[in-house]
């Protein structure tokens, strides 16, 4: 079984590797023990955001120093998502996951943190937003599940996928083999591609039948969504990566994960009843937080709380940038500190309006 570190560091910019430097050199972490990290960085989260992919790219060769690999290697054995956008009091950071044989015998009935990584096939571009990428998320989820030693879909607590979109290429492409993608809007691809992702989780622990799960539900049937789901898509990818996080009997872990569910972008509540879960009682207990991953959009419907809002009519600001900005405050308000993950466009992922929290924090 394993035994999982969780570090978050601080960024300077898209390209700062500084402190994921620091880790190795000071041996608080092998390269070898990294199988994942997560990121946000400071660009506009839409389509055209390549600070993830500078993020990434920049990672991936650091650490391919470190493991004599090429950067295209690393990427296939860590699974690396970067969220674009630190809009408000959001700070830019990245999340290291490590993970190493279980030190010693588990504690005698605690449940501590394990995590698992898996990575779908390339998808075509007129399989993103579909059944396709449904179907293909689900067993990559399972394989996950099963990477991480999570018996149980009560035990899992959280499943973050990075997304392929459409680009006016990738849309020529199809066209040009007699294939239409799912839409010819690019940003509004970005939603179908975090939609199907998140209703793949959902096919996966046993929260929607496939059945219902048609090319048409996707982002039309908003009764389906999974309480654990956070996709994220970006032009880094053209599979689907996911990290599964959850709790196991056999983990030797110091750290451990709860999860709930944000009715809206402003749940404040469902933040402090996450933090209850895990015996964190006022700000004293806030130094026991490793990070904060949450999903935030602008409710579907207009309303927050039957008060109309505007961030989807919006022509200068895409409403996930608003979205970000709002949810971040809140979560920082509770938490303390804005260096938490918060990623916009929640389509099928909790609610519709809302979307998954989960905390990792220190025993």
């Amino acid at each position: 079984m394993h035994h999982v570190d969780v570090i978050r560091i601080p960024s300077s910019s898209p390209g700062d590797i500084s402190g994921l430097e620091a880790l190795i050199a000071c041996g608080q972490v092998a390269a070898h023990d990294i199988v994942a990290i997560m990121g946000k960085t400071e660009g506009n989260g839409c389509v055209n955001d390549y600070t993830r992919e500078f993020a990434t790219r920049m990672l991936a060769a650091c650490l391919g120093r470190h493991l004599e690999l090429a950067p295209e290697a690393v990427e296939k054995r860590v699974a690396f998502v970067m969220s674009g956008g630190t809009e408000g009091v959001l700070s830019p950071h990245h999340t290291v996951f490590a993970r190493r044989p279980a030190q010693g015998a588990p504690l005698a009935g605690a449940k501590r943190l394990t995590l698992g990584i898996a990575f779908t096939r390339d998808f075509l571009p007129e399989e993103i937003g579909r059944r396709a990428q449904i179907e293909e998320t689900a067993a990559a989820v399972r394989q996950a599940m099963r990477d991480a030693g999570i018996a149980s879909t009560d035990d899992l607590h959280f499943v973050q996928v990075k997304c392929p979109l459409l680009t006016s290429a990738k849309i020529a492409a199809a066209r040009a083999r007699g294939c239409e993608p799912v839409t010819a809007d690019t940003y509004e691809s970005m939603g179908y591609s975090r939609g199907a992702s998140a209703l793949g989780i959902a096919l996966a622990t046993g929260e929607a039948d496939l059945p219902e799960l048609t090319d048409e539900a996707v982002l039309h049937d908003w009764r389906l969504s999974s309480g654990v789901a956070s996709a994220s898509a970006g032009i880094e990818v053209e599979h689907n990566v996911v990290i599964a996080l959850g709790m196991s009997a056999q983990a030797t872990s110091d750290l451990v994960i709860a999860h709930d569910v944000m009715a809206d972008a402003i749940d404040a509540p469902a933040v402090r009843r996450t933090l209850q879960a895990l015996g964190l009682h006022g700000d004293e207990s806030r130094e026991r937080i490793v990070n904060v991953f949450c999903k935030a959009e602008a409710s579907p419907d207009g309303l927050v709380r039957g008060m109309r809002h505007t961030m989807l009519g919006d022509s200068d600001i895409n409403s996930t940038r608003h979205a970000r900005a709002v949810t971040g405050a809140v979560v920082a308000s509770v938490v303390g500190h804005g260096m938490v993950y918060v990623s916009g466009g929640a389509e099928h992922q909790g609610p519709a309006g809302g979307g998954p929290v989960a905390v990792i924090a220190r025993a």
